[in-house]
């Protein structure tokens, strides 16, 4: 579990410093209704849970890259991490 969850918070910090398609589709916002029911988990808010973080402070967070790994190794490495 510790393997996936280091892979999706590098992924996050990837597609955070490069302006791409996924991270428009990450950041945007689609028009409508929303379906009933709860509202689905997204990835950026587990990220944001195991980096302790807000998503948009972990963004900005991203842009160093020495900073960044610094921080997924604390949140991987730990053996309190569920």
């Amino acid at each position: 579990m510790n393997n996936i969850r280091k892979l999706k918070i590098i992924y996050f910090g990837h597609v955070k410093r490069h302006n791409t398609l996924e991270k428009l589709c990450m950041e945007g916002m689609v028009e409508g209704k929303r379906g009933r029911g709860r509202p689905k988990r997204r990835w950026s808010e587990d990220v944001a849970e195991w980096l302790k973080t807000p998503a948009t402070r972990a963004g900005a967070k991203a842009q160093n890259r020495r900073l960044f790994r610094s921080l997924v190794w604390k949140a991987t490495s730990s053996p309190d991490s569920p």
